[in-house]
Formats: C-alpha cells, structure tokens, sequence
C-alpha cells in the first residue's frame, strides 16, 4: 500500500494488525518504515525502538533505529544502536565524527536524483565532497542523513561504491552554488585555475567533465559500460564549472587574476 502513495491506508492496516496482534514487531517496524521514508521522525523513532524490543535479532530494526535517532539528535541511543549492529566507534557520548570512506549519494532521490560524492562520518551521515546543482538545495560541505540500503552502485576503477538515497539535510555548510562558463584552451590552463583556487578557501569542480547523464535504470542499479565512455571525450574550450563560495567572499578577483595568467577567459559568472 505504502508504495503505492496509500501510506495513511497502510498505517491504518497495520494498526489493526496489531489490535490482533501487539506483540507482532514487523507491524511496527513496516509503521516505523513508512514514517522514516515521510521524515516524521518522533514517530519513526517510537515504532523502530518497539520493533526493537520485541526483536532486538532484526538488524533491518536496528538500522532503522539509528537512523531516526540520528535525525533526532538522539545519540545515546544511536551509539547503542550502532554497538548492537557491531559497528565500533570513538569516543563514548556525543555526535559521531569518524572516517567511514567515499561513497555516493543520491540528492532529492524522488525528483531528480542527483548523484553526487561524499565522505561518510557515520554509518548514515555523509559530508558532500562535490558541488551540487544549485537546483538541488544541497551545497558542496552539508552534512546529509542518508539510508542505510543501497540503491544503485557507481564504479571507479576496479572498485564499486554503493549509492545511499539522501533522507533530508542533516546541517548546512558555510557554502554556497556559482556557476561560470569559461573558455580554456588546454589543461595546462584548467590547473593553472585549479593553483589560483588553491589560495582561497572557495572551491570549483570541472562539471564539463565529471557530470555524466545516465538513465534510471542505471542510475539504480550499475551503470552501462558506455556511461563510463561517456566522460572520455575529445577536450572542449567550452566548459561549465560548479564553484563552491564560502561565506559569500568574491569569487570574480580569482578568474581575473587567472586571465592574467593564462589564455583562458571568463565568459560568464552567476554568483
């Protein structure tokens, strides 16, 4: 039911399942489900810690836990979460702040499914190391509440990287989007911006060469062999970048002292 937009239908049938049954802890977990996946986390977290209880084994429960106790701040119960699912972490009290490796996440996965790169902090909240589409809401440094279930896998060399699907916006960086377009005749001039950003503390990601396109069946699954093809391309001149501004300090003085260095030209900046 829940899939199909019915999610109050399936509440419902739940509860009733559990007028015949209260001691049944999948009806409170599939009750927990359905409220994480609407961001009503206090009651998420209600239906997950009963679920808990009544089958402490279920490691789905567990996770699912932990999740809504991480959107809730609640960390004492987020570090007994994570030592039931064997998971070791620093420290005894407190937010999780460990390193957990790459992996990629899915923005606004109901809408338009950006995929972008970030570092894990804990098993669900990841750090975003690319620059999102200002369109996204997101911006290169938030801090993201993930799943715990992969959907999808993006490959890099030899090694596959699960995709989370982002739950909500966890805390916001000092970060904001620009875009420019520019004209660079060589790569030797794309690393001479990439020194010039160097000395600042904004950041921009070449997005002529690293987005890709590919289709949802793939996007969800592992991605055709020609997507990987699809960033090889001949160099262009014509090039897009996704510029991370901090704390709104100019970004314009970075592309003149950059024209002064090299060939390249800044054809437009949309702060």
């Amino acid at each position: 039911m829940s899939s199909e937009g019915k999610d109050q239908d399936a509440i419902d049938a739940y509860l009733k399942a559990l007028q015949l049954d209260p001691d049944k802890p999948e009806s409170y977990y599939n009750i927990g489900l359905i409220y994480k996946y609407q961001g009503d986390w206090v009651k998420s977290l209600k239906y997950n810690a009963k679920a808990y209880e009544l089958d402490p084994q279920d490691e789905s429960t567990r996770w699912n836990l932990a999740i809504a106790a991480t959107a809730l701040r609640e960390w004492v119960i987020v570090r007994s979460a994570w030592k039931d699912n064997g998971i070791t972490l620093d420290g005894e009290s407190g937010p999780i702040d460990m390193y957990f490796g790459m992996t990629p996440v899915r923005l606004n996965p109901a809408s338009s499914g950006e995929v972008v790169w970030a570092t894990r902090i804990d098993p669900v909240r990841a750090r975003i190391d690319s620059v999102p589409y200002r369109e996204s809401g997101f911006t290169y440094g938030d801090i993201v509440l993930h799943d715990g279930a992969a959907v999808g896998y993006r490959k890099v060399r030899d090694k596959e990287y699960p995709v989370f699907n982002v739950l909500e916006l966890f805390e916001s960086s000092d970060f904001t989007t620009a875009t420019a377009t520019v004209e660079i005749a060589s790569e030797d001039d794309l690393k001479v911006l990439e020194e010039v950003f160097s000395n600042s503390q904004h950041i921009f990601e070449d997005w002529t060469r690293s987005i890709r396109t590919i289709c949802r069946q793939c996007s969800e699954g592992k991605p055709h062999d020609h997507h990987d093809d699809d960033l090889a391309k001949q160099w262009s001149s014509n090039r897009t970048l996704g510029i991370a501004v901090f704390k709104g300090e100019p970004v314009s003085p970075l592309f003149d002292r950059w024209q002064q260095l090299t060939s390249g030209k800044l054809v437009e900046l949309d702060e």
